[in-house]
């Protein structure tokens, strides 16, 4: 179990949990992950830091399991937006060896120069602001982002309430989630029987039971999910929305059962507000936006328009700037100073 360092009792959220603890905790300054359904976005909205799902592709990814991933990302986390435009400076770029890797290379200036590159007025600036995807949310999580809105607005943005049509997302998500645990662990439960956790074993026996009607319908549904999404980010340039629907949980408890009243059927459940966007091959990050008053950090989501990751992280520099929230020191580290 990593514990999180705003409050001990609680978990630093996963799968990068251990990077976006050590972060907030001032162990390490730069950090790097994945992302499937939301491991760098959950963590550093637990953690008080900031995690950035890029585009597909803006990472190589060497070595593959399947040339056309498309919902696993490498990605960046760090403290402050700078640092994630730092790392992501590193870690982008072409790679003769990864078939669908993104040609065009970073930027290449000093890293005292990178809060210049990011430097960005958002005046007139459209901003989609949705509070809950149409999922449940806690009312701690949308107390602590409601303020958020005003931040974007008093910079100047565009905020209109609006959201993408993600129906189908939630299939298309599952379906190749259960086919890449298939692929690559299926392996190791017919070898090792009973010594693989129940969540990753019932997440591969989903792929067992998996067609090639499941597979045709969960293409032809992704197809139409970006043609919608694509429209949708014609008339905004950002979606600003929660990147997890629980503030920081019970550091003991495997995975969040119920919210708002709502169960959850599964251990995915309830980082739908994540994986969701997953599915869009949006690029999306998640910044320090407050903290409810137990003192437990809540991160806000924005989500970029397709391969705009520089210009989605201006806007994320921007709010972060507004508001000060990253800046802010968990108290075992102030009671130690």
């Amino acid at each position: 179990a990593t514990r999180n360092p705003y409050d001990l009792t609680r978990s630093a959220g996963g799968s990068s949990g251990g990077a976006a603890a050590a972060l907030a905790a001032r162990m390490i300054c730069l950090a790097d992950g994945s992302d499937l359904g939301g491991s760098l976005r959950n963590p550093a909205s637990f953690c008080n830091v900031a995690g950035l799902r890029p585009s597909p592709g803006r990472v190589p990814r060497w070595p593959f399991s399947e040339v056309a991933d498309v919902f696993g990302v490498e990605g960046p986390m760090a403290r402050t937006v700078a640092d994630v435009a730092l790392l992501l400076m590193v870690l982008s770029g072409p790679d003769p060896r990864v078939p669908l890797a993104l040609d065009a290379r970073p930027a290449r200036v000093e890293p005292g120069q990178i809060p210049g590159l990011l430097a960005r007025d958002l005046k007139g600036v459209r901003i989609a602001w949705s509070d809950d995807l149409g999922l449940p949310v806690e009312p701690a999580v949308r107390a602590v982002l409601a303020p958020a809105r005003q931040v974007l607005a008093g910079l100047g943005a565009e905020v209109v309430d609006a959201a993408p049509d993600l129906s189908g997302a939630d299939e298309v998500f599952r379906t190749w989630r259960a086919f890449r645990f298939v692929t690559n662990f299926g392996p190791l439960l017919r070898e090792h029987p009973g010594q693989l956790g129940p969540n990753v074993t019932w997440n591969i026996e989903r792929g067992l039971e998996l067609t090639v009607a499941d597979l045709s319908r969960a293409t032809v549904l992704h197809a139409a999910l970006a043609e919608r999404v694509s429209a949708f980010f014609a008339d905004v340039e950002v979606l600003a929305c929660p990147v997890t629907q629980v503030v920081p949980f019970d550091v003991t408890l495997d995975w969040v059962h119920g919210i708002d009243g709502r169960p959850q059927r599964t251990y995915l459940d309830w980082m739908a507000s994540a994986y969701l966007i997953s599915a869009t091959g949006l690029p999306a990050i998640s910044v320090p936006a407050g903290f409810t008053p137990d003192g437990l950090p809540v991160g806000l989501q924005l989500v970029g328009r397709r391969r705009a990751d520089w210009p989605l992280l201006g806007i994320a520099h921007a709010f972060e700037g507004a508001t000060g929230h990253a800046g802010t020191v968990p108290p075992l580290l102030r009671s130690c100073t």
